[in-house]
């Protein structure tokens, strides 16, 4: 992972510790970082970083930004090509991956909220494989993925059904 997937991934991860549902933008972090540590950092620096043009931070700046994200600043480099952080069992090392994966795919879809914050949820999640299984036994069950969506979340089952209806 390059530092600037990095800290697209802490953007996104500090937005929904915040409760925003989302990632925070780069001039969210600026601001925070100024009011909350009473230091400075520019929002096109940050710009720099992320879209590879800056490769590497200054000590000062990588001790900043693993402070705000409250990360090792070890963490705030690329790693190198084929770096593998696995020292888990494997099932432990597929969970994490599979969180990994999940946390990208919400990245993703960020212009889709409602897929963004599911993938989130299953990503945090304790057993995240778990979830996906589930979702595969209510997906083969006919029809209750749609009673589920109707008793749990209502109004989407409605906004389902208005297509349905119009073409009868």
């Amino acid at each position: 992972m390059t530092l600037g997937e990095k800290l697209r991934y802490l953007r996104l991860v500090e937005g929904n510790l915040r409760g925003l549902g989302r990632d925070m933008t780069q001039l969210e972090v600026v601001r925070a970082v100024t009011r909350e540590l009473k230091l400075k950092i520019s929002q096109s620096y940050l710009s720099q970083i992320e879209n590879g043009s800056r490769p590497h931070l200054t000590n000062k700046t990588r001790l900043l930004l693993s402070k705000f994200f409250k990360v090792h600043p070890g963490y705030l480099v690329d790693d190198p090509e084929g770096f593998q952080t696995e020292l888990l069992s494997d099932l432990e090392s597929r969970e994490d991956k599979l969180d990994l994966w999940l946390i990208q795919g919400a990245e993703r879809f960020r212009d889709d909220p409602a897929v963004s914050r599911a993938l989130l949820n299953i990503a945090k999640h304790d057993d995240s494989r778990r979830c996906l299984t589930l979702i595969d036994a209510i997906l083969e069950t006919p029809q209750l993925a749609d009673r589920l969506l109707q008793v749990l979340r209502p109004q989407a089952g409605m906004d389902k059904a208005k297509p349905e209806m119009s073409e009868a």
